[in-house]
């Protein structure tokens, strides 16, 4: 059974700092692809970030404009598990933070990965909450 369990969420004031953790069990994640998405109150789920393996065997990064610069992805697959570093937090950046991950095999059909409909498994999800 595929589990993700994000961690790392908190409060904190804008210009700060947070790291988040997801750790990945129930199978090997070195192959899958693994994103980190948000939900703020009223909007729906939001690609944040993702890291996937490419042909030409080395991790791709990808980040939605509204982080780039500020946040990066990596992963540890001997710990089976992906990190968001979250730098120059700001209010607007409030939300629950999610983990999701698809394996090669999964069909993703016509869903880029920056949506959520493109991913297989997700966390519980982390609350992360910048003060102003």
């Amino acid at each position: 059974q595929v589990q993700l369990v994000e961690s790392g969420g908190g409060l904190v004031q804008a210009g700060g700092s947070l790291r988040l953790s997801c750790a990945a069990s129930g199978r090997t994640f070195t192959s899958h692809t693994m994103g980190w998405f948000r939900q703020a109150p009223g909007k729906e789920r939001e690609f944040v970030a993702t890291t996937r393996w490419s042909r030409a065997s080395v991790y791709i990064a990808d980040y939605a404009d509204s982080v780039k610069g500020r946040f990066t992805i990596s992963r540890d697959n001997a710990k089976n598990a992906v990190y968001l570093q979250m730098n120059n937090l700001k209010p607007e950046d409030t939300a629950v933070y999610y983990c999701a991950s698809k394996s090669p095999t999964y069909s993703s059909g016509s869903y880029s990965l920056t949506l959520p409909q493109a991913y297989e498994y997700w966390g519980q999800g982390t609350q992360v909450t910048v003060s102003s």
